[in-house]
């Protein structure tokens, strides 16, 4: 690693686990850019002494930030672009002339995930599991995507309305008893719960039983990655609906963000090789 070339980095606490390293090393060498990409370890309580030492340093390119820090980093940026003001969330910091701006890219990883990014596909009558950090970026997506009705399925029903509220979007918040009637006629399914990650509850029977009262033709997506293919996902696949990992939200939001940090497009094109580095 050397000290002379410039670099962006992902921040988070813990950051041992991000992938974003391996997807933005993956497209630098494809380009041939000469640049870096770390992770940094950095608690909540380093956060503010962090960006005044990057701040300082001209081969700081900015930065991805993960859990805990997408909501407290905004205090310590200049500006915030129109998405990240709505979401109410950031997960990139980029220099501009004016300073430290923030943008949230998680949504463009949504919309790629739910074939929304060129508005091929609506969302149509969605149901999103979930109503924390992650299913902000997931509301946004499915506004933008054009869901004609929205219904959360949530343990923290207070916390769901709240989640309506903000983005202003009439809705249903549902328990996870009440499963089947959530998804009954669902064209777009979202898990933004960490449920079915590994270390992590299990996703409910009732609910992946549900998931086959969902419209035929409908989507189920899954922002968990690891394990790649969860047991919605499998759920998901045995009653005929397309399934779609949470790798492809990933690379998705890494892709705005490599091209705010380093100024060129992803070269794309490489997208199954790089699911293979992520996935070994």
């Amino acid at each position: 690693m050397s000290a002379l070339l410039p670099f962006a980095e992902v921040i988070g606490d813990p950051i041992a686990q991000s992938k974003s390293p391996i997807i933005h090393r993956f497209w630098l060498e494809k380009l041939g850019i000469l640049a870096e990409y770390r992770a940094t370890h950095v608690p909540p309580e380093g956060l503010a002494q962090h960006f005044v030492k990057r701040r300082s340093d001209p081969l700081w390119l900015g930065c991805n930030v993960t859990i805990p820090h997408k909501q407290a980093v905004m205090r310590y940026l200049g500006s915030l672009m129109r998405t990240a003001q709505r979401v109410g969330a950031v997960n990139c910091v980029f220099r501009t002339p004016n300073g430290l701006t923030g943008e949230n890219s998680d949504v463009q990883g949504v919309l790629e995930s739910i074939d929304a990014g060129d508005f091929q596909r609506e969302a149509g009558v969605a149901c999103l599991i979930g109503a924390g950090g992650a299913a902000r970026a997931a509301v946004h997506a499915l506004q933008t995507a054009g869901a004609s009705e929205l219904r959360i399925i949530a343990r923290d029903a207070e916390k769901a309305h709240s989640l309506l509220g903000h983005f202003e979007i009439s809705g249903t918040v549902h328990d996870f008893g009440d499963a089947e009637e959530a998804l009954a006629g669902a064209d777009t399914v979202i898990n933004a719960s960490p449920l079915g990650m590994a270390g992590q509850p299990a996703m409910p029977a009732s609910l992946l039983a549900a998931l086959a009262l969902t419209a035929p033709d409908s989507l189920v997506f899954d922002m968990v990655y690891a394990p790649l293919e969860t047991a919605l996902l499998a759920a998901a696949r045995a009653a005929d609906r397309r399934a779609v990992d949470g790798l492809t939200m990933l690379i998705g939001q890494a892709d705005l963000a490599f091209q705010l940090f380093f100024q060129s497009p992803p070269p794309r094109e490489h997208d199954a090789e790089l699911r293979g580095l992520l996935t070994q």
